[in-house]
């Protein structure tokens, strides 16, 4: 099949998260099966306008925030332009989507990792915050209620669902690396990680409060963000909090491979891909219970759900660390669960819905 594609960013993004990383793994992998795939995404500075990443055709335009000369329109636009190029199309959708049900005659599969909801919140002022929350995304929405819709969690499948959605299936994220046989030998002094984008949407410093809270071993701090000046003035003189930044891809598995407990606060996930990234390794997680995080953490087996607050977190922290044998359980535990999920398997799956929805509308069905 020849599939466009269109997303808000692309791996190469400055900006890039979880969702990017799905797209451009389940991309390859299609790639690799025969299928020719055009990725059409925004455009930021410094970047190519046309790129060629593991086979995948990226092709960059217009910008993410605003009215005019925005990627939607622009993705509008050319697929106007090449739509006889084209055999199905894939809409994913970030909290604004491109409409294509409204535009395109070919067949479409959305991809949706999580509501916006609280997002609105955290990344526009009052009252746009109140429009988008509960008027622009239940509209925006209403688009695809009857078009085939990909996503990554039970917890999102059953937000669609409740906004009039009809054809949901689940393709979970898979891991990157192997997974361990055996738990590692851990740091000698108890040691948490926040691993994660330092903004208030990922809610860092609720992760610090939580283990100042606990008030035993040490905190380290993987990631770059908007928060990462302030929360440094604010806590980086107290000797056993460590902001690490942005580390290399492996020092980063070693991190997380020698932690204690990997710490997730947050406002939702749509899957919560470092929860299984930390399992791969032997470390369980203590998560928020909250959309996404409670599909990747099942409590009391690779981890603990708590309630969205530090004080819950960090009593779940000190359970965690007073009760050896819980840690050990889970510890165990998360390696079990990580070898369930696998990024071949996922793009098969991801693939076989592809296949069915063209042979569906070639078919002339609905």
């Amino acid at each position: 099949m020849k599939i466009l594609w269109l997303n808000w960013k692309d791996i190469e993004h400055p900006e890039a998260g979880g969702a990017e990383v799905y797209t451009h793994e389940i991309a390859k992998r299609l790639i690799e099966n025969g299928h020719e795939i055009t990725l059409f995404t925004s455009y930021f500075e410094g970047a190519e306008p046309r790129a060629e990443i593991d086979g995948i055709e990226v092709v960059r335009r217009g910008k993410i925030v605003g009215v005019f000369d925005t990627v939607y329109s622009h993705a509008k636009r050319f697929y106007r332009e090449n739509r006889n190029d084209f055999d199905i199309i894939i809409d994913e959708i970030n909290t604004r989507p491109f409409l294509t049900p409204k535009y395109v005659e070919k067949p479409i599969v959305a991809l949706i990792h999580q509501l916006a909801v609280e997002f609105w919140d955290y990344k526009t002022p009052f009252p746009v915050n109140i429009i988008g929350k509960y008027f622009l995304e239940p509209y925006w929405l209403k688009y695809y209620q009857n078009t085939k819709t990909i996503t990554v969690s039970e917890s999102t499948k059953k937000d669609l669902e409740q906004l009039g959605f009809r054809k949901v299936e689940i393709v979970y994220n898979g891991l990157d690396g192997n997974v361990l046989d055996d738990v590692p030998e851990k740091e000698e002094e108890f040691t948490a990680i926040f691993v994660g984008r330092l903004t208030p949407t990922k809610k860092p410093e609720d992760a610090i409060k939580a283990f100042k809270m606990f008030g035993r071993g040490k905190l380290w701090l993987v990631g770059r963000g908007e928060l990462m000046d302030s929360l440094k003035k604010r806590y980086g003189h107290e000797g056993n909090i460590d902001f690490k930044g942005f580390v290399p891809e492996r020092e980063k598995i070693d991190l997380m491979k020698r932690a204690h407990v990997l710490l997730v606060p947050g406002i939702r996930e749509g899957w919560g891909r470092v929860v299984i990234e930390a399992n791969a390794l032997g470390t369980p997680v203590v998560g928020y219970n909250v959309p996404g995080l409670r599909d990747s953490i099942k409590h009391r087996y690779n981890g603990l759900l708590c309630d969205a607050s530090p004080g819950a977190m960090s009593n779940a922290i000190e359970e965690l660390y007073t009760d050896e044998a819980l840690r050990k359980r889970l510890s165990e535990n998360a390696l079990e669960w990580a070898r369930r999920f696998n990024w071949d398997e996922s793009a098969d799956k991801f693939e076989g819905i592809l296949e069915s929805v063209k042979l569906l509308y070639d078919s002339g069905g609905d």
